[in-house]
């Protein structure tokens, strides 16, 4: 499947996709290192399995075009590893490997087995 390359460029007004922020004031850099948590190492690993040679799926650098056609609201809205999953999902679908009914089937089935086991989903506030 062909896809054409969306450019969306940053609000500096001078040509910048929106994942190239390079020398643009940003504030402090927490450089300390931290443990991933469980959710990220879980994007991590399925990144790993898809773009994996068994699999080869897609590669990362596909991973990295489609972070950067994300407009600049939804790239700097999202988390890094949100960035990634977001991705993912839709290198699957670009890649006919998932469709979106699929994907909408499948979070919604996730979503009724953790509503009956009274989790709280972050999306809809606390559980009954």
């Amino acid at each position: 499947m062909t896809q054409s390359r969306e450019f969306n460029p940053r609000d500096t007004g001078d040509g910048r996709s929106v994942h190239d922020l390079g020398g643009l004031p940003g504030g402090p850099i927490d450089r300390h290192e931290h443990d991933l948590t469980l959710y990220e190492k879980r994007v991590d690993a399925l990144l790993m399995l898809l773009a994996g040679p068994k699999r080869g799926i897609f590669r990362v650098d596909a991973l990295r075009r489609a972070i950067e056609e994300y407009a600049q609201t939804e790239y700097d809205g999202l988390p890094y590893y949100n960035r990634w999953i977001k991705a993912i999902r839709n290198l699957l679908v670009e890649q006919e490997v998932l469709s979106e009914d699929e994907i909408a089937a499948k979070c919604a089935e996730i979503r009724e087995r953790l509503r009956a086991e009274g989790v709280a989903l972050a999306d809809e506030g606390p559980a009954p």
